[in-house]
Parts: C-alpha cells; structure tokens; sequence
C-alpha cells in the first residue's frame, strides 16, 4: 500500500498508480513557465495529476485537462482532482493521447508531459507499471503529432525527458514545426552526469535559452536553486 504524498496545498493518492510520485514530475510541474498566462492547459499522460494540480496552483488558468490511458491511474487521478482546492478547473480524460487528440477540436495554449521512457528492451512482470514506463503506449512521435494537433499557434509545450533522449526529441519535433525556446539540464549532484533535460518547445523557431539545475550538494543537503524551484510544493523544503 502506497501512502498518499502530502504537498503543502494538495495531496496525491497513489496506491492504485503504476508511476508513484517523483522528482521528475515535480521539477516539470515548478519550472514550467506560465508567463504568457495560459487560458487552457493540457496533461498528456498524467498519472496521478501531480503535474497538473502544481500548474491550478500556480495559475489562475480555468481550464486544465489531463489525459490518462490506464483504468486505474486516471480513477485515482478524478479522485485527487476532485479532492484539490482546484475541483472546478480540473478535468482528466480516460483516453490515449492519440484519441483525444482526434476527437478534441480546441487547442491549448500550454501543454505538459512527462512521457514514458524507458524504451530499452527489459521489461518487468508489472504491466501497468511497464505501460507507464515504456514508450510503447505513448510513443514520441506520436507525443510529438498529438502536440502539433493541440497547441495554439502561440502555445508552448514543455516536456521532461532522459539527457540522451534530447537530441533525437528536438529532430523529432523540428520535422512538426516544433523548437526549442529553453532547454534545462538536471543533474542529482555536482560531479554527477547530467540526467534529465527539460525542453519547452514553440512554434516559433528562436536560439534556446540554456539552463543548468543540479539538485543536491550531497545527500539530503539540497541546492538553493533547488529549493527555491519547488518549495511551494514540499512540506519540508
């Protein structure tokens, strides 16, 4: 039985999830910009919600969609949307990511994911958690057109994904009018590799903005620029 997770303005359920609460979502859901105030907001595969429950608490945005594939994820994701301050503004889809984006006609002026990733060949005796893990149920290119079909013209999409992962993302959506407007670079500690990128993508092609975030100075001695990212979000930052 997992605990639900108690941030400082909302808690998550997530026993009946496959991906259970982590920093990858966290860190998206802080440093994606809002600056352009969105009027409508868009989750693509949010598991428990946290991504956007972080984006209602962070924006006067009434219109935040989620979209979530698997049973489970998507009940427990309705559970804690309706259980937030934010009930009125948030609304998730049991859908894949391709049949909402066939069936919805409107378009959004930020879209969010954290996509599955791990597209290596090993996979585990959990499906649910494979489904959320692997890249078969959310394929890029695929992430990529559901993009190019939702976004408005002057909309933004910001995505976290593994370091070496960027370069063929950023190909990727460069092929659907997509490019990078920032680019953030992750690494757990100073000497450590970088781990994640987080990329918001525009349709308008501009040189993108380079930044650097590294998490730890040592073990549970976290960084400033850490801190100051995420603390409205954790109860002991």
């Amino acid at each position: 039985m997992s605990l639900p997770f108690q941030f400082k303005e909302f808690t998550i359920a997530q026993d009946r999830c496959a991906m259970k609460i982590g920093t990858d979502g966290v860190l998206l859901g802080a440093w994606t910009s809002i600056e352009n105030n969105p009027n409508s907001i868009l989750d693509l595969g949010t598991g428990t919600g946290i991504i956007a429950l972080q984006l209602a608490q962070r924006s006067y945005c009434d219109q935040i969609d989620a979209v979530e594939i698997d049973t489970d994820a998507y009940e427990q994701c309705t559970d804690n949307f309706e259980n937030s301050p934010w009930a009125d503004r948030l609304f998730c889809y049991h859908a894949s990511a391709q049949e909402f984006a066939m069936e919805i006609e409107e378009s959004y002026d930020l879209i969010v994911s954290n996509p599955p990733f791990y597209s290596e060949d090993y996979k585990t005796d959990d499906k649910a958690r494979d489904t959320a893990r692997f890249t078969d149920a959310l394929p890029f290119e695929h992430l990529i057109g559901c993009v190019h079909q939702l976004l408005s013209e002057a909309g933004t999409f910001a995505l976290i994904l593994p370091k070496k992962e960027e370069e063929n993302f950023i190909s990727m959506a460069a092929e659907a009018g997509l490019f990078p407007k920032r680019i953030c670079r992750v690494k757990g500690t100073p000497t450590s590799e970088e781990k994640r990128s987080m990329i918001t993508f525009t349709f308008q092609k501009t040189s993108p903005k380079l930044e650097s975030l590294t998490l730890e100075i040592s073990r549970h001695e976290y960084t400033e620029d850490y801190k100051n990212l995420v603390k409205d979000f954790y109860l002991k930052m």
